[in-house]
């Protein structure tokens, strides 16, 4: 076990493991390409190990070019602009082969291969060291991949927490701490706490309502987004991490969530509850806010989720658009996403709460007293 800065991490694959993977990935590029010209382009900072032991496995006609992604504002029309600094090479009819450390939800691959594309290479593939299939979302899957692994927050071999560990020569996985020694400000009766996860649409009156229950029942509200604002902008040791992620345009891995909440709970004195607005999102953050709970001595009590009809949704985000002036919601192809992904985020983790009973659903149509009325008497009913 080993440690960079506050957090300690485990070996995930060694350096021998790490040889072998590195060794097998060169003999099939080899294979594949044998007789052609290839052009290698490694991703920064991250790749440059990993492009390193790589290329030397390679017995090609070839180049490699180090390039970093770059955006900066462009006019009012265009907006933000992509741009890739270090690429030097002509690609025109020649095939490339973009080399990186690891992709996770491929919003960076997805966005190197459209830029690459508009110079005419013959042919564009990715060979990715490290590949997380649970958070790919993009495009582009990679063609070859070295290891593929779970959602979880890994440094070394080029990969870094907070420029820190990248020189490590194998790749170690944070280590879970154990909580049980943690004196917890908790009061004596935490079976007896209201803890809700509370799920709505984009325009469902979440926040509203969330608002209404902190006030009926004392409960605290914690949301994930509002938890990383606040610890990005504190610049805590958590903050710095998550945004090294949303900075490269990656997902924050579960570990990294889980740990800002556990944070943010541990911090209320005797609390009666908490909202926990939007989390979980997928099975394995339920999981892990399940184990954590149970930790405290208590757990969650209800997911009740606000259910209101599309074309409703729609009309009261472009009133609020008018009233707040907020952007993201006068698009109309913008709040149409917005809506697909929390109909498709939602879907597993209702069944989790649902397999152990403890899903409901509320009429989210009405007045805001309405609305209110229903969710107070779903409570009751607990």
């Amino acid at each position: 076990m080993i440690q960079v800065l506050d957090k300690k991490f485990e070996v995930f694959i060694t350096k021998e493991e790490l040889s072998r993977e590195v060794a097998s990935l060169g003999q099939i590029l080899n294979e594949d390409y044998k007789g052609e010209e290839v052009i290698f382009i490694a991703v920064l900072n991250g790749s440059f190990m990993f492009a390193s032991d790589l290329m030397k496995e390679i017995d090609l006609i070839s180049e490699i070019s180090f390039i970093k992604m770059s955006s900066y504002q462009g006019t009012e029309s265009t907006g933000r602009v992509d741009e890739l600094i270090g690429l030097k090479n002509d690609l025109k009819d020649k095939h490339v082969v973009i080399i990186e450390d690891i992709i996770d939800s491929g919003i960076t691959i997805d966005k190197i291969n459209s830029l690459l594309q508009m110079e005419s290479p013959k042919s564009i593939k990715t060979c990715t060291l490290l590949y997380k299939p649970e958070a790919f979302k993009g495009q582009h899957k990679p063609h070859y991949i070295g290891f593929s692994i779970p959602n979880a927050f890994v440094v070394g071999y080029g990969l870094d927490y907070d420029e820190k560990g990248r020189n490590l020569d194998a790749i170690y996985q944070i280590k879970e701490e154990n909580k049980t020694g943690f004196q917890l400000n908790m009061n004596n009766n935490t079976d007896q706490m209201l803890n809700i996860v509370l799920f709505g649409p984009p325009g469902a009156g979440k926040g509203t309502q969330s608002t209404k229950l902190m006030e009926q029942y004392g409960l605290v509200h914690l949301s994930t987004g509002d938890i990383f604002r606040a610890n990005i902008k504190g610049e805590t040791e958590l903050g710095i991490l998550a945004k090294s992620y949303i900075d490269k345009g990656q997902l924050v891995p579960d570990e990294v969530t889980i740990d800002l909440l556990k944070s943010e709970v541990l911090k209320h004195e005797n609390p009666k509850g908490f909202i926990f607005d939007g989390f979980p999102r997928t099975n394995k953050q339920a999981d892990a806010l399940d184990a954590f709970l149970k930790e405290i001595g208590t757990g969650i009590s209800q997911m009740i989720s606000l259910d209101v009809e599309e074309e409703e949704l729609k009309t009261r985000l472009a009133n609020r658009a008018k009233d707040s002036g907020r952007i993201d919601d006068a698009d109309p192809e913008v709040i149409q996403k917005r809506i697909n992904v929390y109909r498709s985020e939602t879907a597993p983790v209702k069944e989790y709460y649902a397999d152990q009973n403890k899903w409901m659903k509320i009429n989210g149509l009405g007045t805001v007293e309405e609305i209110t009325s229903r969710l107070f008497e779903a409570v009751a009913s607990l």
